[in-house]
């Protein structure tokens, strides 16, 4: 009899319905979500935070490139020099690579249900059995090798969904990487300043220690020829010593600051340090585009998109779980048998379709699974939401601070050359008797006070730039240019 035509007709039967039912996917369409609604511009723009023109390329960020070293902006060589460091040697940084790393391993993991899996097989035994009616015994060996397919189409789009957010998490997890080395860069930046500002303040006690000594020093000369009391004698000496004590508080401050560097840019805080300078770097103009240029530009909304992505992945996945699935599989091979009185070989085979077993009653498990994975998905959405509002906060904080406090220095300013002057004043008429030394005690305070503000602003204000270009997620540049 010749083959079934039959046979061959249901065999591709199936291979066809298995090829249409293999583009199911069972998970919901995904939308990138709408963002909130945008104005403008930033309402908290200013002469400090110009609006960036739009020249940039068609299909870029608006007057941005997120790649650029940013800190540039500030053009402090010491913080350059830094800031290279972090990517080369911070180790919070190489956990980030590491668990990115993982992610992109996951992805080929679940990638690679989409291809059979071969296995083989071997084995070699040898036994010896005892006749019962002659005693005597026999020995024979059992010899055999084996292989085997097997593959599960994927029908209802679980594998495909499981890679897709296997994928997705590795997008989030590149962002979280971005996220991670801005932060990084931000944080060195802020100590950076926090440790220039120390300097300010160390070099300006120490510029009034030296006043204050000088002023010590005229008060016990008129109190040794009479002209001064032994209270004025006691005021000096007060205010020196009130000086000398924030002078050590200062320093142990910069060493606190100096430790954290250290460990930023990887190196054991012992073996570190960083030369004093006795002025803050001027505060730069950061221009700032449109609020739509945000959602593009700040890593971590971008990981909370991701998240999302895969969150709808997995409801795929879930639902996939309420089908049956289907393994094709084919195995092979041959077993021998040899020994004293026979020898002998087969050979075994079997090929076709097996159906997995589908649960009829599970307690609730799947649909429990199912209303897990819309709840994750619920959660990565309202996550998504709060995080481009955090991001929108974060900028208009940094903008207030920054314009505000450029106004606020103006008038600080002020503030010293008056405090200044009255200062002078005040000891000129002490040394000639025309106010006692309350005066200039009341003079001095008020002066170094009006200093200490001033440094504490423009830390400030340094701060606020740092912690803008981190809030618009990175970087500006324009023609090639950073400004």
């Amino acid at each position: 009899m010749g083959p079934d035509p039959r046979r061959g007709t249901k065999g591709k039967l199936l291979l066809l319905v298995l090829a249409l039912l293999a583009g199911c996917d069972l998970a919901p369409a995904y939308r990138t979500p709408a963002a909130p609604t945008l104005p403008a511009s930033f309402r908290e723009s200013g002469p400090w935070t110009p609006t960036a023109p739009l020249d940039h390329p068609a299909g870029t960020d608006a007057g941005m490139d997120a790649g650029t070293d940013w800190w540039t902006v500030l053009a402090d060589d010491g913080l350059d020099r830094l800031e290279s460091r972090v990517a080369r040697a911070n180790p919070q940084l190489a956990a980030a690579i590491a668990r990115y790393d993982q992610s992109r391993a996951l992805v080929r993991r679940a990638r690679a249900e989409f291809f059979p899996q071969i296995d083989a097989t071997a084995s070699a035994e040898r036994e010896r059995a005892v006749l019962p009616q002659t005693g005597r015994y026999i020995e024979y060996r059992n010899e055999a090798a084996g292989g085997a397919v097997s593959w599960e189409p994927d029908i209802w789009g679980r594998i495909r969904n499981l890679v897709a957010a296997a994928r997705s998490d590795a997008q989030a997890s590149a962002a979280d990487l971005g996220a991670m080395r801005l932060s990084l860069e931000a944080e060195l930046g802020e100590d950076y300043v926090q440790l220039r500002g120390l300097d300010a303040r160390i070099a300006v006690l120490r510029r009034t220690i030296a006043a204050y000594q000088a002023a010590l020093d005229l008060t016990t000369t008129r109190f040794a020829g009479g002209a001064a009391s032994e209270l004025d004698v006691g005021r000096a000496q007060t205010q020196l010593a009130s000086v000398q004590s924030r002078l050590d508080q200062q320093v142990a401050d910069r060493a606190l600051a100096e430790h954290a560097i250290a460990v930023l840019v990887g190196e054991e805080p012992t073996l570190f340090s960083l030369p004093p300078a006795t002025a803050l770097d001027p505060v730069p103009v950061i221009p700032v585009t449109a609020p739509s240029a945000l959602l593009r530009r700040r890593p971590d909304v971008a990981a909370a998109e991701r998240r999302m992505a895969a969150a709808n992945a997995r409801i795929g996945v879930a639902r996939a779980a309420f089908f049956p699935n289907i393994t094709l599989g084919a195995s092979g091979g041959s077993a021998t048998t040899v020994g004293t009185l026979l020898s002998a070989g087969t050979g075994v085979w079997a090929l076709g379709p097996a159906l997995a077993t589908l649960a009829v009653f599970d307690g609730g498990r799947r649909f429990a699974d199912l209303a897990a994975t819309h709840a994750a998905y619920a959660e990565a959405a309202a996550t998504y939401r709060q995080t481009t509002l955090a991001a929108f906060r974060e900028v208009e904080d940094q903008l207030a601070l920054l314009n505000h406090l450029a106004d606020a220095a103006a008038r600080q300013q002020d503030a010293v050359s008056a405090a200044a002057r009255t200062n002078r004043l005040a000891t000129i008429r002490y040394r000639e008797g025309a106010v006692d030394y309350l005066q200039v005690v009341i003079a001095q305070t008020a002066e170094l006070q009006a200093r200490d503000d001033q440094i504490t602003i423009t830390t400030r204000r340094l701060t606020a730039a740092i912690d803008l270009v981190r809030a618009m997620g990175g970087g500006w540049r324009r023609q090639g240019a950073f400004f």
